[in-house]
């Protein structure tokens, strides 16, 4: 028997594509009238006293140890050890909208739901395989693809990732994307993940190559699948070459069509180069989804994230909220792009002049990392070059090894890619 939460927002989402989505556990999530929903009202209303929450108040303010407060004495009692509320802290939320619509001018017009924060990017793909992968939704990703999607969706959901194949003739493969969704839409749904700049590969589209990206996706709506894409900026904005899409892909799905439901999964992680702040966002968007609708999705987020983690760390979201303020960000954010564009020049000069009999560079064109396709077995080169050059890279499955050119300084690239070579060729 259903939760009448549950039930209730279930009724809101009835008719809509995001309510035919939802997965078994989807469907039977809500987010609880109990001790959070109570403390908020209890802050807007509780003039008297707030008797709600387990917090140790000293004169109207957090208890907090002078042995933490001094590490971080910018921030006050409140910034540092309270509670955050389970969807984050709304003066943050608002001011990440503002730049994704001001970092993606696509979206100008459209609405979106107010981004909700989750404790990093991969808890934001747990979240979303919770409402909408189950035995019976499978998810369609890339091959290769970052080995924590199957993880996620095959361990925890006990579902399927099914893939298409990434690359053909140096680029995007149209083809094998267009079948597998076709395919996909036989059965009436489609649940496709799009990651870009890509991990492991580090391969963003071209303009031409997303506008038939886009297309694809259209033209399965418009037959009457009904079609959930997940857009998975992690690496967002470290675009290295002129003729890449520039935005992300969610702004032109945002409003495709009334079958198209999107989500932007993002945040500072890599974008603002703070990876241990684990804080993410959920953004959702869909043609005639009204706010009732996105509150509905926002409701049901908020029981996943009330029934695992309670809310995201407090430290974390209060620094992004002071720093997105900063006017130097944006100089200082540029510096380390280019130190990153300076790396990923030099494994393209190095790659484009050297031959291998056994490594094949997969294209890369933005992102932390590339990739190489390899006809010997990728576990046993990567261990190789770990014990003969103790020099450490990721074998992503038997046949790639991927590279991060994000974590090796400049001048040390020559090195560590010679001896890649000279283990692949030694094999």
């Amino acid at each position: 028997m259903l939760n009448p939460l549950a039930q209730e927002l279930n009724q809101i989402l009835a008719g809509t594509t995001p309510g035919e989505l939802l997965s078994d556990l989807g469907t039977r999530i809500f987010f609880p009238r109990g001790i959070i929903s109570q403390g908020g009202e209890a802050k807007k209303f509780g003039k008297v006293a707030n008797a709600t929450i387990g917090t140790t108040i000293v004169n109207g303010k957090p208890a907090i140890l002078e042995a933490v407060h001094k590490y971080a004495p910018e921030l006050s009692a409140g910034e540092l050890v309270a509670y955050a509320p389970t969807a984050g802290i709304p003066e943050l939320r608002t001011l990440w909208k503002e730049l994704m619509f001001r970092k993606n001018p696509g979206l100008k017009g459209k609405t979106t739901s107010l981004p909700v924060v989750v404790p990093g990017l991969t808890a934001g793909i747990s979240y979303l395989s919770d409402l909408f992968i189950d035995e019976n939704k499978p998810l369609l990703a890339a091959n290769p693809s970052w080995d924590n999607y199957a993880l996620v969706v095959e361990t925890r959901r006990n579902s399927q990732l099914h893939t298409f194949n990434l690359f053909a003739d140096d680029g995007f493969d149209l083809n094998s994307f267009k079948a597998a969704v076709e395919k996909e839409a036989e059965t009436g749904y489609v649940r496709v993940l799009l990651n870009f700049p890509q991990n492991p590969s580090g391969y963003s589209p071209t303009n031409a190559e997303a506008a038939q990206i886009v297309k694809i996706i259209r033209d399965v709506a418009e037959k009457g699948a009904k079609v959930l894409v997940w857009d998975d900026d992690a690496y967002f904005g470290l675009n290295y070459e002129k003729d890449i899409y520039p935005q992300s892909l969610f702004a032109e799905f945002a409003d495709l069509h009334e079958n198209v439901l999107a989500v932007k999964i993002d945040g500072p992680t890599k974008e603002d180069f703070v990876w241990g702040f684990r804080s993410g966002f959920l953004t959702f968007a869909g043609k005639g989804l009204t706010e009732e609708h996105y509150e509905a999705l926002e409701k049901k987020l908020m029981g996943l994230i009330r029934s695992s983690v309670s809310c995201s760390s407090t430290p974390s979201q209060s620094l992004a909220l002071r720093a997105f303020s900063d006017p130097a960000i944006e100089g200082q954010k540029k510096a380390y792009r280019d130190i990153l564009e300076g790396r990923y020049k030099a494994v393209k000069k190095f790659v484009s002049t050297h031959t291998s009999k056994n490594l094949e560079p997969l294209p890369f064109n933005s992102g932390y990392f590339m990739s190489f396709h390899t006809n010997i077995n990728a576990e046993a080169l990567r261990q190789k070059i770990l014990e003969e050059k103790q020099i450490g890279t990721i074998s992503i499955d038997s046949s790639t090894l991927r590279v991060a050119f994000s974590s090796v300084e400049e001048n040390m690239i020559d090195t560590v890619y010679s001896a890649i070579y000279e283990c692949a060729d030694k094999m």
